[in-house]
């Protein structure tokens, strides 16, 4: 299993069985690049083999940077392959008031997604951020360096110290995190399990990165082949059946703490319209609901919601009435994307007392993130306030119900897991068929000069255009052969392993040195672009 950051405590909370070390940040390499001076060079004698002395320590201070590199103690780092990573915190790992400062809204990811790939050894990356969980998955070309530098971006973006990420955060790396992405995506990982708004949210994913600069190729693939998994596990399990989601929690947690069989007496305030909110409104309705007062920034979502549950009352509000509505309310649903609160504690101080038909209580159900009441607000002794993290409650009964066909899931996801690991690894031979046109090319190019030079000026135009045709058509139909042993292409009945194994061939034949040259290329890149 992959290492896992933060505290044991924590980890084991996360995942049974994840072995769990504490996280240890390996210090920057400080290489320093400087000239290696003889012993008593401050008054430099002429002796025999003084040349051959002048000339060696020339040779010495020519050497790049990413030469010297190579041979010291970093040379780890440029060997290593590039690798799918995850980092991040949930709600197995950090309570809400954690999580809610490293909460990324939607509209954000594009520039997270820019300014994480912007970091040296990050070259892909998306951001999943939901009310219970803040992961970053990306592709990392040093496994250490590349969780140290998500990591401090993360404290920097968030205001939240390393050290104190380090206690709530985990970090999975290769098939744990493809694994990891696969049980979210099929509602296994859900705080309430077998939920479906957590494959809508992977979905956006997708569709927000779609032409982000970073969002590319494996990571992108990572989160398709996640939908599939979702869609397939649900589609071949029960494990949705009677599912409820968050917003259904909400509803279910209020019922209980108001001692009510139905909301047909109750008086419930939401605020916001968007996919929480409505799906908080129907979830009311079907509990008993006739009247629900809506208080949201624009009517428009208020009147389709009213549009489509036609026999219910459903009053909208502007914001600049939230607190009247208030006054009003017996239970309070908050679902926006605010990041400020919505509610202090001196603005529910101010309200009239509750009914005393329900207790003389006031309920505050929070299921935003950042959240939307204050913690302060729960010290009012006629007011009771729940948060996400409170919704573990109502979702225990359920979740038992439900382990028989988790594990149904699970075999699901091995399967897909094996299916991704072959096309990730097919990606593997990309680099050999660039590698291997670019030998090609270089030698077509410099032959057909030659021949032309020879020819001198007696040849036309005519002429060169079919030299130069043929000897394209010579390159191509020679590396057609082996590229095509290098494609790992369905109707090609060529196993994973040979593919691989012809590819290591072609880069021991050709000297291509793909594996260890590429992730220099990436590495030497990022660091000129860091100093731009």
């Amino acid at each position: 299993m992959a290492v896992a950051s933060g505290s044991a405590a924590s980890c084991a909370a996360f995942k049974s069985g994840l072995r769990c070390n504490p996280s240890v940040f390996h210090p920057p390499l400080r290489i320093s690049f400087r000239p290696r001076m003889a012993a008593g060079l401050g008054g430099v004698r002429c002796s025999v083999g003084s040349d051959d002395l002048a000339k060696e320590e020339l040779r010495a201070s020519s050497v790049s940077a990413l030469e010297l590199l190579k041979t010291s103690a970093a040379n780890r780092y440029t060997k290593e392959s590039s690798s799918i990573v995850v980092i991040g915190l949930n709600f197995h790992t950090a309570p809400v008031e954690v999580r809610e400062k490293l909460a990324i809204p939607e509209a954000d990811w594009p520039q997270a997604i820019i300014e994480l790939c912007a970091l040296n050894h990050i070259e892909e990356a998306a951001v999943l951020s939901t009310c219970n969980r803040m992961e970053i998955y990306v592709v990392a070309l040093s496994q250490h360096r590349g969780v140290k530098e998500v990591t401090e971006w993360m404290s920097k973006t968030s205001g939240v110290s390393v050290s104190e990420l380090c206690q709530h955060r985990f970090t999975l790396y290769n098939e744990d995190a493809t694994q990891h992405l696969f049980e979210v995506s099929s509602g296994l990982d859900s705080l309430v399990l077998g939920e479906g708004q957590i494959l809508a949210q992977v979905r956006q994913v997708v569709k927000t990165g779609q032409g982000v600069p970073g969002f590319d190729r494996k990571i992108s693939g990572l989160f398709k082949h996640a939908i599939t998994v979702g869609k397939r596990v649900r589609t071949e399990t029960n494990i949705a059946a009677g599912s409820v989601s968050v917003s259904s929690a909400a509803v279910e947690l209020a019922l209980l703490k108001l001692a009510e069989s139905s909301y047909a007496t109750v008086r419930p305030l939401v605020i916001g319209a968007g996919k929480m909110g409505k799906l908080v409104i129907k979830h009311l309705v079907a509990k008993g609901s006739t009247k629900i007062v809506v208080v949201n920034r624009s009517e428009e979502r208020v009147a389709a919601i009213r549009k489509e549950l036609k026999d219910v009352e459903i009053i909208y509000k502007p914001f600049s009435e939230m607190l009247p509505c208030t006054a009003e309310a017996d239970v309070v649903f908050t679902c926006t994307a605010s990041e400020n609160l919505l509610f202090l504690k001196e603005h529910v101080e101010a309200l009239p007392p509750a009914r005393q038909e329900i207790g003389g209580l006031r309920f505050f159900i929070d299921i935003s993130v950042p959240r939307n009441v204050s913690p302060c607000v729960s010290d009012l002794e006629t007011v009771r306030v729940y948060n996400v993290d409170d919704l573990k409650e109502v979702v225990a009964a359920n979740k038992e119900d439900r382990r028989q066909k988790a594990m149904e899931a699970q075999g699901i996801i091995a399967e897909e897991l094996k299916q991704f690991k072959s096309w990730k690894d097919s990606l593997e031979t990309v680099p050999t068929i660039k590698k291997l046109r670019a030998y090609a090319e270089r030698i077509r190019a410099s032959e057909l000069e030659k021949c032309l030079s020879k020819m001198g000026d007696a040849i036309s135009k005519k002429q060169k255009a079919a030299l130069y045709d043929l000897s394209m058509g010579i390159v191509n139909k020679l590396l057609h052969g082996p590229i095509q042993h290098l494609r790992c292409d369905e109707s090609e009945n060529r196993s994973l392993n040979e593919t691989l194994e012809n590819m290591h061939a072609l880069n021991r034949i050709f000297d291509l040195e793909t594996d260890k040259s590429l992730l220099e290329e990436k590495i030497r890149a990022k660091v000129k672009q860091s100093q731009a």
